[in-house]
């Protein structure tokens, strides 16, 4: 696949975040006056922007009482659930071997931009991507790309790459091509749905599916 940038989603495709986003939930949770929830009902829903999990969880729920359980889930990650984050095995070397290799590296994710560079920062990552673009409640990763897209910080060469359902349509949307990965929270099935121009099973897989454009050698 002839590519000018690859651009990841962060949590499920870059690292696993599950045990910080779960305490962060749950403290937001306990100190908002709700009861906690099972890790495993918390993990399925991470992917999509926060507001949505707690519309899952409280289908009757006010959007200010939204805003009061996402302004508590970050304040927790922001002083301690973004060390939380574990290094999906694999990412650190395939990164600098891709960035070695001539690729532009780029990360769209659904996480506030704040948060997501601490995340790079804590695992020293971030200098390996020309562009973090981060999103907030109400905004939809589709609508991140197109604003990349808009700025010329990506070009209709660019491919997303991400684990879950929302990564590959927001890609698609915008007539990027899309590569789904399975070592993240989305399931194969899941991925198909979004008809993506690949599915890959392991992190070495990154080394092996791309080619740089010429645009993209520096």
């Amino acid at each position: 696949m002839n590519v000018s940038m690859l651009v990841f989603d962060l949590d499920g495709t870059l690292s696993d975040p599950s045990s910080g986003i779960v305490n962060c939930v749950n403290h937001a949770l306990q100190q908002c006056g709700y009861d906690e929830r099972p890790a495993d009902e918390i993990s399925a829903e991470i992917g999509p922007p926060l507001d949505l999990m707690f519309n899952k969880f409280f289908p009757s729920i006010t959007t200010a009482e939204i805003d009061r359980l996402v302004l508590a889930y970050r304040e927790r990650f922001v002083a301690k659930g973004y060390a939380e984050n574990v290094l999906y095995d694999g990412i650190a070397d395939v990164l600098i071997m891709l960035h070695e290799s001539g690729f532009r590296l780029g990360v769209c994710t659904s996480k506030p931009e704040r948060s997501a560079r601490m995340v790079l920062t804590h695992f020293n990552l971030l200098h390996h991507f020309e562009f973090v673009s981060g999103g907030d409640i109400g905004i939809a990763k589709q609508s991140q790309l197109a604003e990349l897209l808009r700025n010329k910080l990506i070009d209709e060469h660019a491919v997303m790459i991400g684990d879950r359902g929302v990564d590959l349509s927001a890609g698609a949307s915008n007539e990027l091509r899309t590569v789904g990965v399975l070592w993240g929270f989305g399931s194969r099935q899941e991925l198909a749905a979004e008809a993506p121009t690949l599915i890959i099973d392991k992190v070495t897989d990154l080394l092996t599916s791309f080619t740089c454009t010429e645009a993209s050698n520096h």
